[in-house]
């Protein structure tokens, strides 16, 4: 470990192109005094490194915990941790180059370092030292390791925990339009709206994009009265992109025991379980943004927007974007434009855009944290009336024997007679929200009659079976999206079951229906059989056709029929899902509904086609092409067909794999590599002890070198899990490392 004295250049150094807002002076200006506290809260902390290498961090205080889990984090993915804050405070065209302003301008449209540095003086206490404290333990690693290069941020600040505090892999700023954005400011924004901008402003095309794997999760939870050993069972099955939350135990004396999926970055565990209770958190809940469109008039250069009989001036703002420029530093200042409703982030219809979001960082990192506390339902109940968890649903169970859902926890209050999934006029004063909607208010579930809730990033109506919360008793708005095939297949792997075991709860999460098709072969079918005996097709697809026939609409490694059924179905939605997405129809709705029978068998043809070209054959077992691989630690993964790989029988999730696996990146290979979906999973028993099983995608470490980097991967690539270590004793009978920050 580096002497004292060789820290404090570190402690001094600041990042290149950050300005004074960006960076601000430590609340701790004395570099000797703040050396002094980092030892100190090292010493107070130790991590045991599991034969897994998944720390499990021991702190004295909740503070001395979050400095050793970020610590512990850096030593796993410091550039993973890092490139989230770059992100959050938007800065990534400093790394990344000018191709990233618009991405950062979205990010300041919102994100404030000056006002996240208020709301950080204006914390409670205990929070303010939690955040101190996360800071401390990323700037503690850094110099520990001068060997480490930060790509921009050499240096930490507690406010900067205010940037990135809800979790999720998406956040709610990130559904603004980068290219409408783009094409509004690039030039500077103009009213009236001249024709490009008109043109490049069209509205966002909506559906489901079915040519790749969609982001969400599951969630399972099933009552005492339903398990074999009378205790609650949670199932925790992010469907995130893969590597973008470790696996951790964060503990301390005061009360927090949280084990689970910690999004880099951040100290509090964002999917998991204490020694009372767990929560796992499902995306897409309710409408909760909205978007406004301003009539806007211009006097005299300044603009004005049209609000109920008069109108109000918009506010401008010259936000300064730096961006990297050959070696050295540029930067772009952009004029953008403020409604009381929110930031203008688009044209459309001659109308400028305006969005309104949940943007409360200080209450949204209280709830997240608090939540992991909890020690029973009234407590997990009091996390949430503070309504911050703006993007997800959370599914949650407890050694009390409860289970319970929340759809949604943010949720504006508003006239429903609006259509709220269209901008509404921002001149008319009735499309005001009215606060928020209490949680006795929202879409929820409390220990239902059939004993169990499932939540597939569908709606509601069928989260407990017949005992469902019924769509008449709630606005629209409380749930935009529809059923779909995983929500289906959810239904079906738990109801009319007893016994329940985590053996048996992860048999149904790995169920290997595939319902997405149960609609769509006999279409097929009929479509083949009614073709003309002369027709070319007739001869050309009848054994493909006889091939999916015979198939259960399972996955299997062996299977050729699922790399058939699944080529096809990716074909039918590349090839129509334009038309549907214009439609604003769903994809999946529009390939059953719309098309007719030769476009069905033409699909099949193109099918077999591609498969042929790019294995030799039609008849390609799934396994030879559905793969695991992880050959770097860069953040966006390289994929490469001639070097080594790992069968993946489980499926898009776009098919109904309860089991999600699927590529998100353009496909520059003939194999199919996953990159989002299972990524942690976790199905956990509740009582007098914790009993539970995981698996990471890959490993802990994002090190190539270390011997975590993919010691998960052939467990997790045939579905299988490992013990969770969660008590200390069972760490220490599986220990590789013991040692406090810094060693």
């Amino acid at each position: 470990m580096p002497s004292m004295r060789s820290l404090l250049p570190l402690m001094c150094f600041v990042s290149m192109g950050a300005a004074a807002a960006q960076a601000p002076a430590s609340p701790y200006k004395d570099p000797a005094a703040e050396a002094k506290r980092w030892k100190a809260s090292a010493a107070r902390v130790t991590i045991l490194r599991d034969k897994w290498g998944i720390p499990h961090v021991y702190g004295k205080t909740d503070a001395d915990a979050v400095f050793g889990l970020m610590y512990a984090q850096a030593e796993d993915d410091f550039r993973r941790v890092e490139r989230n804050y770059i992100n959050a405070m938007g800065r990534l065209a400093e790394v990344e180059g000018e191709a990233e302003l618009y991405r950062d301008l979205r990010m300041k449209l919102f994100i404030d370092p000056a006002e996240l540095q208020a709301q950080y003086r204006q914390s409670p206490a205990w929070l303010k030292k939690l955040m101190v404290a996360f800071a401390d333990g990323l700037n503690y690693y850094l110099a520990t390791h001068p060997d480490v290069k930060p790509a921009l941020i050499t240096r930490f600040e507690p406010w900067m925990a205010l940037s990135f505090s809800e979790g999720s892999i998406g956040g709610d700023i990130e559904t603004i339009d980068l290219k409408q954005l783009e094409a509004l400011y690039a030039k500077g924004a103009r009213y009236p709206l001249a024709p490009p901008v008109l043109l490049s402003s069209a509205p966002a095309e909506r559906g489901s994009d079915l040519d790749k794997e969609p982001g969400g999760s599951n969630g399972f939870a099933i009552a005492p009265a339903l398990t074999k050993n009378g205790r609650a069972l949670l199932l925790i099955n992010p469907h995130t992109s893969f590597y973008f939350r470790p696996e951790v135990q964060v503990q301390s004396r005061q009360g927090l025991n949280a084990y689970g999926a910690v999004t880099w970055g951040q100290f509090f565990v964002y999917q998991g379980f204490n020694d009372r209770l767990g929560w796992m958190h499902t995306s897409g809940g309710g409408d909760v943004i909205d978007e406004y469109m301003e009539t806007i008039v211009e006097k005299d250069g300044r603009f004005f927007y049209q609000y109920g009989a008069g109108q109000r001036p918009l506010k401008a703002v010259d936000i300064t974007l730096p961006y990297k420029a050959g070696d050295g530093m540029a930067s772009k200042v952009v004029k953008v434009y403020y409604s009381h409703h929110g930031p203008i982030v688009r044209a459309r219809d001659g109308k400028w855009i305006a969005v309104r979001l949940m943007n409360e960082p200080l209450k949204a990192l209280t709830q997240s944290f608090i939540r992991t506390k909890a020690r029973n339902y009234r407590d997990f109940y009091k996390s949430m009336e503070l309504r911050t968890n703006s993007s997800n649903n959370t599914v949650y169970a407890d050694a009390d024997g409860n289970i319970a859902y929340f759809h949604g926890n943010f949720v504006p209050r508003r006239d429903p007679k609006f259509d709220w999934k269209h901008p509404v006029d921002g001149s008319d004063p009735a499309t005001e929200w009215h606060g928020l909607h209490t949680v006795k208010e929202t879409i929820s579930l409390f220990n239902p009659k059939n004993g169990w809730i499932q939540n597939t990033n569908n709606w509601p109506y069928t989260a407990a079976g017949p005992y469902s919360p019924k769509a008449s008793d709630y606005p629209a708005y409380m749930s935009m999206n529809p059923e779909n095939p995983r929500g289906i297949h959810a239904v079906r792997v738990l109801e009319d079951k007893k016994d329940f075991t985590i053996a048996s709860l992860l048999d149904a999460a790995y169920d290997t229906q595939l319902p997405a098709f149960e609609p769509l072969l006999p279409q097929l079918f009929a479509a083949y059989d009614a073709l003309p005996a002369d027709d070319a097709l007739k001869a050309a697809l009848a054994p493909q056709i006889a091939a999916l026939r015979g198939w259960d609409m399972r996955y299997a490694l062996a299977s050729t029929p699922t790399s058939l059924a699944i080529y096809w179905a990716q074909d039918l939605a590349a090839t129509y899902g334009p038309e549907a997405k214009a439609k604003e129809v769903l994809v999946l709705d529009y390939i059953q509904a719309a098309l007719t029978p030769r476009q069905r068998l033409e699909a099949l043809e193109r099918a077999s086609a591609r498969l042929t070209a790019d294995f030799g054959t039609w008849q390609t077992p799934w396994g030879e092409i559905n793969r695991f691989q992880r050959l770097t630690g860069d953040i966006v993964q390289p994929f490469d067909d001639s070097k080594p790989s790992l069968p993946v029988a489980f499926a898009s999730a776009n098919w109904g794999s309860l089991a999600a696996y699927g590529m998100t990146s353009k496909q520059t290979t003939k194999r199919i590599y996953g990159e989002r979906g299972n990524s942690f999973v976790a199905a956990v028993e509740f009582g007098p002890r914790i009993s539970a099983r995981s698996v990471l995608a890959g490993g802990q470490s994002g090190d190539p070198a270390s011997p975590h980097f993919a010691d998960q991967a052939e467990m997790y690539a045939r579905g299988e899990m490992k013990q969770v270590l969660f008590y200390r004793a069972d760490v220490e009978n599986n220990l590789e490392r013991r040692y406090h920050p810094g060693e």
